[in-house]
């Protein structure tokens, strides 16, 4: 008896391809998004994890309250800051950087992007390229006495950004001042850093009149210390030196977890959005549903009839027309599931053919699949439950007589 329940409904569906083509739209389309944006948010947040926890659980990031990385603030680190830090216990090693928004010129065209100030110490160089997993794939690293030397991003090895590939030893002009090119890094995936610069912090200085102003600094803790720990010493250090009380930090201090953390809750946010309105596209495909099923009432009240007139109770036709409308919603999730999930991984091609690999990295859900199925039978359901219960009522007199 149990087997009927879904074999006579699967006949019908069957029996009216193009009606029952037309009724899962509505719903494979608002599954194809759901999963979709689902699926791409967790990549990006599978990507920056991944980023994040390459950087290594020893670092520290201080910045200036506000702003991005220096830039936008009304606040500004400066050498004091750094020579503090360096003094903090259970620091191993400090380094400040500048970062600035730069006019590049080469070939007599430009174009505008991010520059940064890095130091020139072997071991404080090493510690930024560490820490933005920076490698130099051509040439050379800026080191002591290259003051007008630059190191460029991948992109500028091309010819994508000035018509023509910039060389090793060509010139390239900085706020109209004139720099070396000593080097280019491998591709990163992330255009604002492929089309960067990287010069030499005193060179930095100069050129955006920056004397002791530091974008960011970037600290090592000792192995066996703990950063929380660490943290919250050097936060009580600078503190104390700005005069400031606790709340009231002109700075703040953060670990790589805890970038990770403040993305995902962004990127949260904006899923929530997005599934919102995807979620409408469902509530169309549930009242597509349920206007099929009263259809298929109306067109099936003298086989109701003779259902009830051979033996059939309310509750038997109930179960028929619930279990019909479910199938709805579960074959059109089912499709939903495919075209979503082969969706995100066309995205996520371009992405890799575009930008690399470093910023989305899909992985499919299983439990994500199972649950969409399961919500989506669901939905099918709720929404047959009203053709279902009027089903389930028809005098089989008055249907044995309905043409």
């Amino acid at each position: 008896m149990i087997i009927d329940y879904f074999k006579i409904p699967v006949k019908e569906i069957r029996r009216r391809k193009l009606r029952s083509w037309l009724t899962l739209i509505g719903i494979f389309i608002g599954i194809a998004a759901i999963i979709s944006l689902i699926t791409l948010g967790q990549g990006l947040e599978n990507a920056i994890e991944q980023q994040f926890s390459a950087l290594g659980k020893d670092k520290l990031f201080i910045l200036p309250k506000g702003g991005f990385f220096g830039m936008g603030s009304s606040e500004q680190l400066t050498s004091d800051d750094l020579e503090i830090i360096q003094k903090t216990s259970g620091v191993k090693l400090a380094t400040g950087m500048g970062y600035a928004f730069a006019r590049y010129e080469f070939n007599d065209l430009v174009h505008y992007g991010f520059i940064s100030g890095i130091s020139t110490d072997p071991e404080e160089r090493a510690l930024v390229g560490e820490a933005q997993t920076w490698k130099v794939g051509e040439g050379r690293n800026v080191r002591k006495g290259d003051k007008y030397k630059i190191v460029l991003g991948y992109e500028h090895s091309q010819n994508n950004i000035f018509e023509k590939r910039v060389e090793l030893g060509d010139k390239i002009l900085i706020q109209d001042r004139e720099f070396k090119v000593i080097g280019f890094l491998e591709k990163i995936g992330s255009p604002p850093d492929d089309q960067a610069g990287f010069i030499p912090l005193e060179a930095y200085e100069e050129v955006f009149n920056a004397k002791d102003e530091l974008g960011f600094i970037i600290a090592q803790t000792h192995a066996g210390d703990d950063p929380l720990v660490v943290a919250e010493d050097m936060e009580k250090e600078l503190r104390d030196d700005h005069r400031l009380d606790e709340g009231d930090e002109d700075f703040e201090i953060q670990t790589p977890e805890q970038f990770a953390e403040a993305f995902g809750v962004v990127l949260d946010m904006v899923q929530i959005v997005l599934i919102g309105i995807a979620s409408i596209a469902l509530l169309v495909g549930g009242i597509g549903i349920m206007n099929t099923m009263y259809t298929a009432v109306l067109q099936r009240t003298r086989e109701i009839g003779i259902m009830k007139a051979i033996g059939a109770r309310n509750e038997h036709i109930l179960y028929l027309f619930l279990v019909e409308s479910g199938l709805y919603g579960f074959f059109g999730g089912l499709i939903g599931i495919v075209l979503g999930i082969g969706f995100a991984k066309l995205v996520e091609l371009a992405f890799i053919v575009a930008v690399g690999p470093a910023f989305l990295s899909i992985k499919i859900d299983w439990l994500l699949v199972i649950g969409t199925l399961i919500f989506s039978f669901l939905i099918g359901v709720l929404s047959g439950i009203a053709p279902a219960r009027r089903a389930s009522k028809l005098n089989p007199v008055d249907s044995l007589r309905y043409e």
